[in-house]
This record gives C-alpha cells, structure tokens and sequence, in this order.
C-alpha cells in the first residue's frame, strides 16, 4: 500500500500552480530574513578584519555565528550549495572551519 500526503497541506508551490497572495507574502519574507542574514555576514566580517589581536577570538567567533545562521537561511530557501555565497561574501576559511562550533 502506498500513501501520500493530503491534497490541502501542500502549497499551490508544490502543485505548479500560480502562487496564492500568502504564498508570495511567504516568498517576500524568506528574502528579507536571507538580506537581512546576509547584512549580519557582511558586518561580521568587517568587524573581524579590523579587530585587533586580542579582539580576534570573539569576532571569529561571532563571524562563524553569523555564516552559519546565514547558510541555514539559505538552505530554507532551497538554496543548497554555499560556494557562490562564500565568494561573495569572501568568506575566510578561518570563519568557514569554525561553522556550528559554539
């Protein structure tokens, strides 16, 4: 026997079907929050390149903080690969070796 999910639950997204008014509301509001990610990672980094010596370890660790949530954003917007973001954003492998350690 096979089963498949209820008719009602899935978007018109998932149908081919043109997107309601929530669907793009929906759609509107995943890419504010990946802007607004992706603000966080440009600041980070900036503050990373101009930290000083004894500044280092807090804002390598806040940058890390910062392109994790960013990469996890990406990836609920069906975005999975990160190599274009990584150069975009030059990304330093220091930042990219510390993702999801807290």
């Amino acid at each position: 026997m096979s089963f498949r999910p209820p008719q009602n639950t899935s978007s018109g997204l998932d149908r081919g079907a043109p997107p309601s008014a929530i669907d793009m509301e929906i759609i509107a509001e995943m890419a504010a929050a990946l802007g607004r990610a992706g603000q966080k990672v440009e600041q980070a980094l900036e503050q990373l390149n101009a930290a000083s010596d004894t500044e280092r370890a807090a804002r390598l660790k806040a940058a890390a903080k910062a392109v994790h949530a960013y990469f996890i954003q990406r990836e609920l917007c069906g975005l999975r690969r990160h190599d274009d973001a990584i150069n975009h954003y030059g990304i330093p492998r220091a930042v990219l070796v510390r993702l999801g350690a807290d």
